[in-house]
């Protein structure tokens, strides 16, 4: 389950956005007071940009092109073992090479799971998931069932989150949930977030970088605010520069999905 140790620090507060819905235990005749606790954004951000080794190490590094081939993989691994980035996020197929490449180095192995549409089985996702946990990944970022969330269909939406953060916790992996904000309205991203923190998530991520739109600052201070101090909030999607992370770190991410994580770090002195 989400914990503060995944935040690395307790965030100023921000009001909750959380919505009533009787499905996940809430009253909707209730007044509206969630103590979701609190997060120090700015705080956060400043001990971050610091230095560019704590820019690093909130940087899931990450290579999801389909054309990626094995040399780039490879190459991938040795970026993330020189720089010490939170982890090596691949595609699923080149999940059992990032472990061998990484294996005794401390850098864990991310990988996506049902990407990037979100329109998988909830039995498949599973499968993958456990799958991809005993081939070495250590965080998993799955995409929400978009078309179910939209339906109004929030009990399955609930349940399949749930049944890959029950794989993902089994084996001591963290999982991601990407609600793909750009196809989402804001009460749907609100509903999105608390379901997806119901369900165990230990991270909300903005976005696949596959669809319209990525990550925005406003889209990660919403995160936020549903979120407070329950879980980590990951930005991806169009992070390309220093003032990009920065953005989003001000809004209270605490992870940064990058392609351009070697040009960000070297942006704060890194070689």
């Amino acid at each position: 389950m989400p914990t503060l140790s995944h935040l690395h620090a307790t965030q100023d507060s921000a009001p909750s956005a959380a919505l009533p819905n009787s499905k996940f235990g809430f009253d909707p005749d209730a007044d509206l007071e969630f103590d979701n606790g609190s997060f120090d954004a700015a705080g956060f951000a400043a001990e971050t940009l610091s230095d560019w080794r704590r820019m690093a190490a909130v940087i899931d590094h990450t290579l999801l092109k389909p054309e990626a081939t094995r040399t780039q993989v490879e190459n991938l691994c040795d970026e993330a073992i020189r720089y010490r980035f939170a982890c090596a996020m691949v595609n699923p197929v080149w999940v059992s090479t990032a472990s061998a490449l990484l294996a005794g180095t401390g850098v864990p192995v991310g990988v996506v799971i049902g990407f990037p549409l979100g329109a998988t089985l909830a039995s498949t996702l599973r499968q993958e998931a456990a799958a991809l946990v005993r081939l070495g990944a250590r965080e998993l970022d799955m995409v929400i069932s978009v078309g179910q969330l939209k339906s109004g269909e929030h009990h399955a939406v609930e349940r399949t989150i749930r049944g890959v953060a029950e794989v993902a916790h089994h084996h001591g992996a963290l999982l991601k949930v990407i609600l793909e904000t750009c196809l989402l309205t804001v009460e749907e991203k609100l509903r999105a977030s608390e379901i997806a923190i119901q369900a165990g998530t230990d991270f909300l991520k903005t976005s696949t970088g596959f669809s319209t739109g990525g990550a925005t600052a406003a889209d990660v201070a919403l995160l936020r605010g549903v979120a407070g101090a329950r879980c980590g909030v990951k930005a991806s999607g169009g992070i390309r520069s220093l003032a990009d992370a920065k953005a989003m770190l001000e809004a209270g991410a605490t992870r940064i999905g990058a392609s351009a994580s070697v040009a960000i770090v070297r942006e704060l002195g890194a070689e």
